[in-house]
């Protein structure tokens, strides 16, 4: 369904060019709840994962181009378009992707439903640079995290840009909100490895890991690291050995390098 868009403020295309993320997660509406998925290669990870789309945008030459397969996997999706330079004009920046979905935001699965089968978990806490979580769920796609948790205090990934950095991995890995504190991962089964520069740490290759069935890795903010509250209440407390006087790493880059480390030898 084909609908050529002449005026920029059509209702239609809002969650696109005046929805801001708080408005589109609509926290009040589950029903109505829906984010942004960029580019044919995520939205294809996206349909793939079970995403169901609400709408496309795309330039006119990639209905028949870049958008052609994706147009066909949802012949009853309404799609927008119009010229390049009015689309770019529309949503502040050129398409250069081509094509734009709205899609459903599915409620959160419960932390048991996630964790039934996981033995290596992440858990992102306070971490609020969408470039951040995008580039560390990358990562635990990549490099054998069973799943993701996040705290209520760290950003959504399924904002617009965390979406585009993860390159769709977040529709890969199963992820849900950590409601209910570290004491529900202890009662799952789960040890908990706080990353943190501390005296009282032990080193990432720490052979009492790699022994662990079930651990989760928890990561802190960008700046401050981890609360005082969170390392407490770890089992383990890890630092990376660095080299060159350097103390840390940035949370995405600590992360790959904890999965890799964690994650090895476990049947992916």
């Amino acid at each position: 369904m084909i609908i050529h868009i002449t005026d920029p403020a059509d209702p239609a295309i809002a969650p696109y060019t005046s929805l801001t993320e708080a408005q589109l997660r609509n926290r009040l509406d589950p029903s109505q709840s829906m984010f942004i998925a960029e580019s044919p290669k995520v939205i294809r990870v996206a349909l793939d994962a079970g995403y169901r789309p609400l709408s496309l945008l795309c330039e006119e030459k990639h209905i028949s181009g870049d958008a052609a397969d994706i147009i066909a996997r949802c012949p009853d999706v309404p799609v927008y378009t119009g010229s390049r330079e009015m689309l770019a004009g529309i949503t502040g920046y050129t398409l250069t992707r081509g094509v734009l979905a709205a899609m459903h935001r599915p409620a959160p699965l419960p932390v048991e439903k996630v964790l039934e089968n996981a033995r290596r978990v992440a858990v992102i806490d306070g971490v609020v640079d969408t470039t951040n979580i995008g580039a560390i769920f990358r990562s635990a796609a990549a490099l054998g995290i069973d799943a993701v948790l996040l705290t209520p205090t760290s950003c959504d990934p399924l904002n617009r840009r965390a979406v585009r950095v993860s390159m769709g991995t977040i529709f890969l890995v199963p992820w849900t909100w950590l409601e209910g504190g570290y004491s529900q991962l202890s009662a799952l089964g789960f040890k908990t490895v706080a990353m943190a520069l501390r005296n009282d740490s032990i080193e990432l290759d720490s052979p009492v890991l790699k022994s662990e069935p079930r651990l989760a890795i928890v990561l802190g903010t960008e700046g401050d690291g981890l609360a005082d509250e969170a390392i407490g209440t770890s089992d383990y407390v890890v630092t990376i050995p660095m080299s060159h006087g350097v103390d840390s790493l940035n949370v995405a880059a600590a992360s790959a390098v904890a999965f890799w480390e964690l994650c090895k030898n476990q049947a992916l």
